[in-house]
């Protein structure tokens, strides 16, 4: 792979994730082939992607869709719900795909294991995106965060830089766990509190403050004892500086009637605490009232 030469990449779940990486690597002049189900890949055959970033620019640009992937590809983006992931998979079969690079993007821990007995001859590399997107119908996606960051868990260099050249803020980890639960720590709080409270992470702040520290309290006890790194006054400050109106993904969900990632995100931090012995009865509190 050179950081030169244009990529074959595969876009699992063309929403408002995986579409705005698809638009950036396309708008870039890399092919994207966006795997979706028939009435999507339609519209992005016919239309193309429609980005609209205060970051990136309002942009159209073509990409190839189809419901299935035909080819070998240099890499894919998993970029489904977690709700969605084993049936999606079925878009990519194991003989087709071969041995290029897997980048899933999706919440909580369990879909590493999962991607990586399904697809043994690929490179399944572990990543998380810090990022506010949406897709508002087939084919077009509304980026409202200020930042689109991306980290792996690999040494994947040349890839990294193909990523960057979009515009894309990357970032290469060594240690797979670390990152996991670095990005497992801010979003648990910020999923399971804006859902809860049925709003901003501004109200949730300043009005459920008390029960914000609760969880970072006992999310920080978890990540330590998984043998990652943790500070809750670190993460504290983190959701101190983000912009008061953000919501998050599961809270959209709950709204819009859809299934929701909490056993993908709240069930995750549980599992882990039962393993590692750590009493988490805020966050079990939690989990228990959104079940």
């Amino acid at each position: 792979m050179s950081t030169t030469t244009p990529l074959t990449v595969a876009v699992l779940g063309p929403g408002g994730v995986g579409g705005l990486i698809g638009g950036l690597l396309a708008r870039d002049g890399h092919r994207v082939v966006c795997l979706a189900g028939e009435e999507t890949a339609a519209v992005l055959n016919r239309d193309g992607l429609h980005v609209d970033s205060a970051q990136f620019g309002e942009f159209t640009t073509r990409v190839e869709a189809a419901t299935e992937l035909h080819e070998p590809v240099d890499a894919v983006f998993v970029t489904v719900k977690a709700t969605a992931l084993t049936a999606a998979l079925d878009r990519i079969p194991p003989h087709v795909l071969g041995g290029a690079i897997v980048v899933p993007l999706l919440n909580g821990l369990d879909h590493m294991a999962l991607l990586r007995e399904r697809y043994p001859a690929a490179r399944v590399t572990a990543g998380t995106i810090r990022v506010e997107a949406t897709r508002t119908a087939p084919g077009r996606i509304e980026h409202t965060s200020p930042f689109a960051t991306i980290e792996l868990a690999a040494s994947v260099e040349e890839f990294a830089e193909q990523l960057r050249h979009t515009g894309l803020d990357v970032t290469l980890r060594e240690d797979e766990t670390a990152m996991l639960w670095s990005k497992l720590s801010f979003l648990a709080p910020f999923a399971l509190l804006t859902t809860r409270h049925a709003d901003g992470i501004g109200v949730v702040r300043s009005e459920h403050r008390a029960e914000l520290l609760a969880v970072l309290d006992e999310i920080t006890a978890i990540t330590k004892a998984v043998g990652a790194p943790a500070d809750p006054q670190t993460l504290l400050a983190s959701f101190d500086r983000i912009p008061g109106t953000m919501r998050s993904s599961m809270q959209r969900d709950v709204e819009a009637g859809r299934p929701t990632e909490l056993d993908a995100i709240g069930g995750a931090v549980l599992r882990a605490a039962e393993a590692q012995g750590v009493d988490t009865p805020t966050i079990a509190r939690l989990v228990r009232e959104l079940a």
